[in-house]
C-alpha cells in the first residue's frame, strides 16, 4: 500500500464530485429548462449539494492549518511538504476512525514523541515512530492495514504509516475502554487497563508511567480542543 494513495485518492473524489455538480448546473441552467418546476428543483438540489462540497473542503482546509500549526509548536525543522503529510494522514484516520478526531490524534502523537514531532524517535523501550509501536505490534498492525512488512525501521520510521498503524490500534482500544481506558491499554496493555478499569479507576492499579501518561494526554486533548480550528 503506498503511503499518499488514500489521501490522493479522498482529495481527487472530492475534486471530481464538485466538477460534477458543476456540469451539472450548467447543463441545468440552459435556457431550455429554466422554465421547468421539475429542472427549478432539480437545480436547488444541485446548488445545496456544491454548497455542502464547500463546506466540507472549507472545514477540511481549517483543520488541515490546525494541525500543521501543532506541529510546527513542537517541530520547527520539519519541511512544509512533510507537514502537510501527516496533517492530511491525521485528518483522514479522523474520518476513518469515529472515535478519534484530530485533537485525540496530535495529543496522543504530540505526548508519545516527547513533545517532539519528530519521525524517527526511538524510546528506550524499543517503540519507533511519531505514535511509538513496539515492533511486534506493528508486524500484526500491518498485516491487517495490508502493509507490507519489510522492515520495522522502514515500516514504523514512515510517518504516515506509523500514524495510520497507530491509530487503528487506538481506535480498537477506545472502542473496548474509551478514552481513557483505550490510553492506559495503549501504554500499559490491555490487561492492565482491564485491572484499573474493573477497579474503578483505582490508580494505584496501574504503573506509574501509565498514572501519568493518561492524565497528561487527556489534558493536551482539552488544550487543542479549546484552541479550536485556525
Amino acid at each position: 500500500m503506498q503511503p499518499k494513495r488514500a489521501s490522493a485518492k479522498w482529495i481527487i473524489g472530492l475534486f471530481v464530485g464538485l466538477t460534477v455538480v458543476l456540469i451539472q448546473g450548467v447543463r441545468l441552467l440552459s435556457t431550455d429548462t429554466l422554465e421547468s418546476p421539475t429542472h427549478s428543483a432539480e437545480i436547488s438540489v444541485l446548488l445545496q449539494e456544491q454548497q455542502s462540497l464547500a463546506v466540507i473542503d472549507s472545514e477540511r482546509r481549517a483543520t488541515l492549518n490546525k494541525i500543521i500549526g501543532i506541529i510546527s509548536r513542537y517541530n520547527r525543522n520539519m519541511s512544509d511538504e512533510s507537514k502537510r503529510a501527516i496533517a492530511n494522514e491525521i485528518y483522514l484516520m479522523s474520518r476513518k476512525y469515529s472515535n478519534l478526531d484530530v485533537d485525540f490524534i496530535c495529543a496522543t502523537i504530540t505526548h508519545e514523541s516527547a513533545q517532539s514531532w519528530e519521525p524517527n524517535v526511538v524510546s528506550k523501550a524499543g517503540a519507533l515512530g511519531l505514535m511509538q509501536i513496539m515492533p511486534t505490534t506493528g508486524a500484526y498492525l500491518a498485516v491487517q492495514e495490508g502493509i507490507e512488512w519489510t522492515s520495522h525501521e522502514q515500516v514504523l520510521n514512515d510517518p504516515i504509516l506509523n500514524i495510520r498503524l497507530g491509530c487503528r490500534y487506538l481506535s480498537d482500544l477506545v472502542s473496548l475502554y474509551n478514552h481513557d481506558g483505550g490510553l492506559a491499554a495503549y501504554n500499559g496493555g490491555p490487561k492492565r487497563a482491564e485491572i484499573w478499569i474493573a477497579s474503578n479507576r483505582d490508580r494505584s492499579t496501574l504503573v506509574s508511567e501509565t498514572r501519568n501518561y493518561v492524565p497528561a494526554i487527556l489534558k493536551l486533548y482539552d488544550q487543542f480542543r479549546t484552541e479550536g480550528v485556525m
